[in-house]
């Protein structure tokens, strides 16, 4: 009786991974055809030409897009590199590199940091970090690439952490007795095994802060500076796609400008997809050479 409870609950469980996983499917799929179902209008050849260009004047007929996606592109990659090194410091810390009492209070602040609205992050840089920015390069008005990148690494910061940490939490167990067995102290156990085992931990952290950065919409319309144009360094403005849409969206919702949105919104669909495609074959071929 027992033995067919647990087969039971075994089959059960896999209904529920295998239903969960078609919903997901479902609505991912579902989003792919709402976006392109409203790019039908902008498939013409004159209209895409206009869309896919670098220049955004919509009172002189021109609503390119590609300095947009540029924007959004280097706003991720690059909160993203300045962000993951420091969430791998700071799970290492929490995972025996500091002392333990320390260490538990920078996990909790990391996970306080989960449950500030995003409008605060901005608003707090807004005063604070833009100023300083103005202040100590002179360059511009503070609003700017650099600023928006500083922000946008604050708010992926914890996405990073606490993955790892999740993935670490899971790996050290089984590396336990395997470390004790070689005298190896909590910084060499962590280095030389909990670190190579936890790949998949790496992975998921990356795939989803730059998700996050990809996806974020305040931090880059508050910081920015929401100049459409392609920066030419880090103290020029920039727009993002998101705050692309926002913008527009809260202005217009008949001219060609306000089609534009479902061409951005394709955009980001296609790129945060390829992105995470591109993640996983990269770190299926290196467990294959391995």
């Amino acid at each position: 009786m027992s033995a067919g409870f647990h087969v039971s609950k075994d089959v059960l469980a896999r209904i529920v991974i295998a239903a969960s996983a078609w919903v997901s499917a479902a609505v991912v799929l579902f989003l792919f055809l709402f976006l392109a179902w409203f790019c039908r209008p902008l498939l013409d050849m004159t209209t895409l030409a206009r869309l896919l260009s670098w220049d955004w004047r919509p009172f002189q007929g021109s609503f390119g897009i590609l300095s947009m996606l540029t924007g959004s592109l280097l706003l991720a990659f690059s909160s993203m590199l300045l962000a993951f090194p420091v969430g791998v410091g700071i799970c290492c810390f929490i995972h025996g590199i500091g002392p333990p009492s320390l260490a538990r209070f920078v996990l909790r602040a990391v996970k306080l940091m989960t449950s500030v609205p995003t409008v605060v992050y901005g608003f707090v840089a807004v005063f604070v970090l833009v100023p300083l920015l103005r202040d100590v390069f002179h360059r511009g008005s503070g609003f700017s690439l650099l600023a928006a990148i500083l922000g946008l690494a604050i708010l992926v910061l914890p996405t990073v952490v606490l993955m790892l940490h999740s993935r670490f939490l899971t790996v050290e167990p089984q590396v336990r007795l395997t470390a004790a067995a070689l005298g190896m102290t909590s910084s060499q156990k962590l280095l030389h095994l909990v670190i190579p085992a936890s790949k998949r931990g790496f992975l998921a952290a990356a795939v989803l802060g730059l998700g996050r950065a990809l996806g974020d919409t305040m931090i880059p319309l508050m910081l920015a500076g929401n100049a459409p144009q392609v920066p030419g360094s880090v103290f020029d403005s920039v727009r993002a796609m998101t705050a692309h849409i926002a913008l527009v969206v809260a202005t217009d919702s008949h001219s060609l400008a306000y089609l534009s949105l479902f061409a951005c919104g394709l955009l980001l669909f296609l790129t945060t997809t390829l992105v995470n495609i591109g993640l996983r074959m990269l770190t299926r071929n290196r467990e294959v050479g391995s």
